[in-house]
């Protein structure tokens, strides 16, 4: 289809089809969102095109940015001055990596000859530095220019790494040779392969500078960060479609993008990949990457009596010509993560580090927003924010998921494992580690027992056979907690660091892997006879016969991660500050059920850095209400000023009466709808509710979603309808189905709800369709596509509250509370988070219908409580202004009646 270019406001928009109204709309106020660097919250409900216009959008700020910044380079070049600026923004061609920060401006009351002294020099600085990018610029375009008319040269360079390896291979052989030829080690020999389970010499940051990690052929890869967007998606399949939707778009051809992934994703090395767990795919990536970079140390050279170490494989998809040629292929052509990983393996490049080694060239890079949020992950991939947009799709759940990547929660079970083989494992090669390594195992072990003693157990005792004389729920600040588990001498940020340079869980996982999974070798088995036979008490429900090899060839499950691993990350939420998180001690009877949970309090405190170093934020998904969440405990807590933030919100495209809302206050027998906690489980109330469904099955063609306020209700109505017969009239209808718990069942009972649907009326009787029984925030409620016959109604039994005598959300009322402010005449910031959370919920679960234009359908709420307007006014707006409130039944069904005849074209 030919592009329909648009002129907005005087900007010009490429798009591939007329846009609707509400699309022009959102692209203008987008890009001025983008130029003026605002904290944006976009709403626009689905099927109303939105990320097409968050790609048209976006991309064409980015188009004349980049026109602009190439100007005044120009410019700069030309004259050797920098162009004049009014000092509200930074000049576009200063790069985004190298901006001045306030706290660098110049001191008041400077001499001028100082203050021109030290500007001249700064745009001398600045003309070299951009002859440098020029240069770099030149190189990569020249490369890409070879690869779209030359085509062989990745074929060349696969057969130039297979040489390499052969080559590597004959060396590896030379110094076998030359290594049997030396004197045995005084000390005990291991066992092959054992010599990589042994911590090395670890020294702490103070004592070394930080390793680059790259050399001198990497530094080739790294390129100035130029200005770009950073979108973020939920799920790896909602990224794969956006990158779709901008191969499709006019900026496809042309627009430099990169997809990222974790490594479980974009692993093409099957010995690491086959590890299963994310964590240990991650550290033994890191330790070939490591076993590269590593030289020999001085110490073995200076003792030419020790054994020298076998040298160690580094991964055969990470080299300087192959990661190059992957990098230049991915600017070439915009690909998807199954694409990039195909890409890999014909190039024989990994993906991982490829992707991440064209980020700063990239304009635009698509990532997880799990990756871009948490810090460490996002340092860990190469991301600078500095100045650069990042925009943060299907974000309704935005503050939920901030909070649960910084929570953590360890079990008693989990810190007894890791104590006993860390234990036999410091014994195991006590003579081996240096005394640096013997004192922070010693600290681990230390904290270990603590966090057993503060549950109320015993860290020598098997956890499943002790029981805790103490049990419940107990919440304490984190200072009150290092207190009271008199571990607050202890520097758990050294701890950390430590864990997380000597990589200690992985060396434990491997030996755990080596003597407590499998037999050991003969002789090591008295030794270790009683560490494996801990190993397997600890275990629930496994006995205690031996555990036999993995056959070859037979399916391996995927093994699960050390304990130690967990406990890493909850040490490391602990360094947090103490007034931004809880410590929830859980003590459930025996101790391997008791655990220590980390709860984050303030989403803010890391989301503040990524509004501070942003140039822009746009925050934008189909269903953002009620948003004074995002203003309140996101953005205001995250030092935005007010004038910073914009809001957007748009109708949908589909005509107004394409769509019936009804908030319904009573049943067929006058029965008031209230589904309080009280009162749901009456047996009057869930008739009446049966009742409603019966009608509404009558009038209502295709499928109709049912939503309950939990699995148990749902369990409960499902129970007392099959008892009353209520069941069976619906069933003469609707054929009915349930939500299932298990994951890995949902696919199949969509086909078959859809098939049912499909092949209504086929085999005659008065079968119209399906009733899907579901469950508020369960995996129906959201991302399941529910157009036209498929969703033709959605009912809302009930308001969906969350649990109020939950410890967490207690303890997050009560610190609302305390950190933000009453406006008067308002409920208290407590109480409105539960009202929040509860129409959140609302809000994902009617969207699953109306998914485009032409759609149609009915959604109706069942609770008396809906016709309140502080209940309605965070309903999403092209809902509530077409909402109708029925006191009584009789009208309702009447035009629910009229709506579906008149639609299905039966009147």
């Amino acid at each position: 289809m030919a592009d329909k270019n648009q002129e907005i406001g005087g900007i010009h928009f490429p798009f591939p089809f007329t846009p609707y109204s509400i699309q022009k709309d959102f692209m203008a106020v987008l890009y001025q969102v983008l130029e003026n660097g605002k904290i944006g919250i976009f709403e626009s409900p689905t099927g109303t095109g939105k990320s097409l216009s968050l790609i048209c959008g976006a991309l064409s700020w980015l188009r004349d940015f980049e026109q602009k910044k190439r100007q005044e380079e120009a410019h700069l070049l030309k004259t050797g001055t920098a162009p004049s600026s009014d000092g509200k923004d930074q000049p576009p061609f200063i790069s985004s990596s190298h901006q001045e920060t306030p706290d660098t401006l110049r001191p008041p009351g400077e001499p001028d000859w100082v203050t021109q002294f030290v500007q001249k020099k700064e745009e001398r600085d600045l003309v070299d530095r951009l002859k440098m990018e020029q240069i770099r610029r030149k190189k990569r375009e020249e490369r890409l220019q070879q690869l779209r008319h030359n085509t062989q040269l990745k074929y060349a360079a696969k057969r130039e790494r297979q040489e390499e390896e052969e080559t590597e291979r004959l060396l590896r052989l030379s110094r076998d040779i030359l290594a049997a030829g030396t004197e045995a080690e005084p000390l005990e020999q291991l066992a092959s392969g054992e010599e990589d389970l042994v911590l090395s010499e670890y020294e702490s940051d103070e004592e070394k500078g930080a390793p680059n990690g790259l050399n001198e052929d990497e530094d080739d890869l790294e390129e100035e960060h130029v200005t770009k967007i950073y979108y973020c998606s939920r799920t790896h399949s909602q990224l794969a479609q956006f990158v779709h939707e901008v191969q499709k778009s006019p900026f496809g051809k042309d627009t430099r993008l990169v997809s990222l992934g974790s490594r479980q994703n974009l692993c093409i090395n099957q010995d690491v990949k086959s590890l299963g767990s994310v964590q240990l795919i991650n550290d033994r990536c890191m330790e070939l990457q490591r076993s590269r970079h590593e030289s020999k140390s001085p110490a073995e050279d200076q003792e030419p009596k020790r054994r020298r170490r076998a040298p160690r494989a580094a991964c055969p998809f990470y080299g300087h010509r192959h990661l190059q040629l992957f990098q230049d292929q991915v600017l070439l052509e915009v690909k998807d993560i199954e694409q990039l990983v195909a890409l890999g393996k014909e190039a024989g490049a990994c993906p991982y580090y490829g992707s991440r080694f064209a980020i700063p060239a990239a304009q635009v890079v698509v990532l997880p927003y799990q990756m871009l949020l948490h810090t460490a992950t996002r340092q860990a991939a190469g991301i600078r924010l500095q100045g650069q947009v990042v925009i943060i799709d299907e974000a309704h759940n935005l503050i939920d998921t901030i909070t649960g990547i910084h929570s953590t929660e360890v079990s008693g079970s989990q810190l007894c494992q890791a104590h006993s083989q860390l234990i036999q494992y410091m014994e195991r090669y006590r003579k081996r580690l240096k005394a640096k390594n013997l004192m922070y195992i010693k600290q681990i072990l230390y904290l270990l027992e603590k966090f057993v003693a503060v549950l109320g157990g015993n860290i020598k005792q098997n956890p499943n056979t002790q029981s805790l004389s103490q049990t419940g729920t107990e919440l304490k600040t984190i200072n009150d907690f290092l207190f009271q588990s008199q571990i607050d001498n202890i520097n758990l940020f050294k701890v950390r660091r430590y864990c997380e340079k000597s990589m200690v869980s992985r060396k434990l996982f491997g030996f755990t892997e080596r003597y407590g999974a499998v037999l050991a070798p003969p002789r090591e088995q008295p030794r270790l006879a009683g560490f494996q036979h801990f190993l397997q008490s600890l275990q629930p429900g496994v006995t205690e016969t031996p555990t036999a090899p993995v056959e070859e060839g037979e399916a391996r499950v995927p093994r699960p991660a050390s304990p130690l691993m967990h406990i890493e990350g909850f040490l490391e939420a602990l360094t947090t500050a103490n007034q931004d998180g809880r410590v929830m001690l859980s003590r459930q009877g025996s101790l391997s059920q008791s655990s220590l949970k980390f709860l984050l309090l303030n989403p803010a405190v890391p989301f503040a850095q990524v509004v501070k170093e942003c140039r822009a934020v746009v925050i934008a998904g189909g269903t953002m209400q009620p948003v004074s969440d995002f203003r309140e405990q996101l953005l205001a807590c995250a030092g935005v000023e007010a004038e910073r933030l914009v809001e957007f919100s748009c109708g949908h495209v589909i005509p107004p009466d394409n769509i019936l809302p009804l908030v319904i206050c009573s049943g067929p027998s006058n029965q008031q709808l209230e589904f309080t906690y009280l009162k749901r489980e009456l047996p009057q109330m869930m008739d009446e509710t049966g009742r409603i469904l019966c009608n509404l099955c009558n009038v209502v063609p295709g499928g109709v979603i049912c939503f309950f306020p939990s699995y148990e209700y749902q369990r409960q109505v499902h129970a007392h309808w099959d008892k009353s017969g209520l069941l069976a009239r619906l069933a003469v209808r609707k054929k009915i189905f349930q939500e299932p718990k298990r994951a890995n069942q949902v696919e199949q009972v969509l086909t078959e709800y859809s098939r049912c649907i499909q092949c209504r009326g086929q085999a005659g009787g008065m079968m119209t369709g399906a009733l899907l029984l579901s469950v508020v925030g369960g995996k129906m409620s959201e991302g399941i596509n529910f157009s036209d016959d498929l969703g033709r109604c959605v009912v809302m039994v009930g308001l969906p509250y969350p649990n109020i005598k939950s410890p967490e959300l207690q303890e997050k009322m009560a610190y609302l509370d305390q950190t933000l402010p009453r406006t008067p005449g308002q409920i208290p910031p407590g109480k409105a988070l539960v009202e929040n959370l509860c129409m959140k919920a609302v809000n994902q679960s009617i969207g699953r219908a109306i998914r485009h234009q032409k759609d149609f359908a009915s959604i109706v709420l069942l609770d008396q409580r809906y016709a309140r307007p502080p209940i309605l006014a965070k309903l999403p707006a092209w809902i509530r202004d077409r909402v109708e409130v029925k006191a009584t039944f009789g009208p309702a069904f009447a035009a629910l009646r009229k709506f579906h005849h008149k639609k299905s074209g039966l009147s």
